[in-house]
């Protein structure tokens, strides 16, 4: 983990299953309270199912989540969930009190976005959706960020760039990625394998 991290949000034994198949079984896992956190592992080994239990849209037949409730999270999906009437501005203004509107610059920088403010997604390419979607989740007020592939079909030199954004905000944020510069860059990297997700 990296220097001066602490770990504030625990997972304990937490266990999901679908049918038979078991994705997460007696599943514990420490998050730092701050930085970027990345989830690496196999394709189908339980990831995105964690993610999905710290939101609250999955829940567990055991186990517990302390240190944060699902309603403190924001949850970035693996698609975009972008509206084709609402311009890129729109998609953040639309989950932000009218008092924070003039934070939304800040985050197209953020995504760099900027001067797509009055573009719509269909003007988008693919990577400029993906950045649009992740500047959207983080327009919500939130204690962590779950971003499931947040830089798929992103180049990778903007990528990196986005990422060490990321890892200065005020909230932690915990991601899923299977690109290796990624995780080297990320803060701390967290090897699993599954299924059911373990701990490599």
């Amino acid at each position: 983990m990296g220097k001066g991290v602490g770990d504030v949000i625990l997972c304990k034994n937490l266990a999901v299953s679908f049918g038979n198949r078991a994705v997460l079984d007696c599943f514990s896992l420490k998050i730092p309270d701050r930085g970027a956190t990345a989830l690496s592992g196999p394709s189908g080994c339980g990831k995105t199912t964690l993610l999905r239990v710290l939101a609250g849209l999955e829940r567990p037949r055991s186990g517990t989540v302390e240190g944060i409730s699902p309603r403190q999270t924001a949850i970035l999906f693996q698609d975009d969930r972008l509206l084709p009437w609402r311009t890129v501005e729109q998609h953040l203004t639309d989950v932000m009190p009218r008092e924070r509107w003039g934070e939304a610059p800040a985050l197209l920088a953020l995504a760099e976005l900027e001067g797509e403010e009055h573009a719509f997604p269909a003007a988008l390419s693919g990577g400029m959706g993906r950045r649009l979607a992740l500047a959207r989740c983080l327009a919500l007020p939130a204690r962590l960020y779950l971003l499931d592939e947040p830089f798929a079909g992103v180049d990778l030199p903007r990528a990196l760039r986005i990422l060490e954004r990321l890892k200065k905000l005020p909230a932690p944020v915990l991601l899923v990625s299977h690109e290796p510069a990624v995780l080297s860059a990320a803060n701390a990297v967290i090897e699993l394998d599954g299924p059911p997700l373990h701990m490599m």
